[in-house]
């Protein structure tokens, strides 16, 4: 049915060890979600039939850090939840990648308060940056479409001096265009 009806029985495949390794990685990044305000429910609509995250290997949801390569930062992060979100990424297996969702994660939204952290790029390193307040889920898919481009060029994120690691700091541009009103708006007295 597949590669092997269309290959005789004698015939091998050479290919570089890397690119064998980075297909695996990219085809089956597990994420874990940390979702703590509305970006969380787009987060769960990426799962869904209409948008189906499982083509891209990535519906293997897992709420264990140590099970997961990818982060998504869905939603707005206080002062009190930081070290938790800390710890799970501390916990996370190398290779890593992080996904800031929405405005709240990347630049705290219209939380302009004492008790919001105003990016969750202060404290983590963050890979793609995907905006919007909350975010479709299509453009959740471009993010990690983009992780995925991420893993196949080189596979393991970049490092500084002393081992800390850098974010790649891309961000998504939105992919679609909002349609017009169906019923023209009229405000009257």
């Amino acid at each position: 049915m597949g590669i092997e009806a269309a290959l005789p029985v004698d015939t091998f495949l050479t290919t570089q060890l890397q690119r064998v390794i980075n297909w695996a990685r990219r085809s089956s990044l597990w994420p874990m979600p940390f979702a703590t305000a509305c970006c969380g429910i787009e987060l769960m609509a990426t799962a869904c039939s209409r948008y189906d995250v499982a083509r891209f290997g990535a519906e293997a949801v897992r709420f264990s850090p140590r099970q997961s390569d990818m982060l998504i930062v869905a939603g707005r992060i206080s002062i009190k939840t930081m070290p938790v979100l800390q710890r799970i990424y501390l916990q996370m297996s190398e290779p890593k990648w992080v996904i800031s969702m929405g405005a709240c994660a990347s630049t705290g939204g219209v939380f302009d308060t004492y008790a919001v952290v105003q990016g969750c790029d202060q404290f983590i390193p963050v890979d793609v940056y995907v905006p919007g307040c909350p975010p479709r889920p299509e453009q959740l898919i471009e993010g990690i479409m983009a992780i995925q481009r991420i893993v196949d060029s080189d596979g393991i994120p970049p490092r500084v001096q002393g081992g800390k690691r850098v974010g790649l700091n891309l961000a998504v541009a939105p992919n679609y265009q909002p349609r017009p009103q169906p019923v023209p708006m009229t405000l009257g007295v």
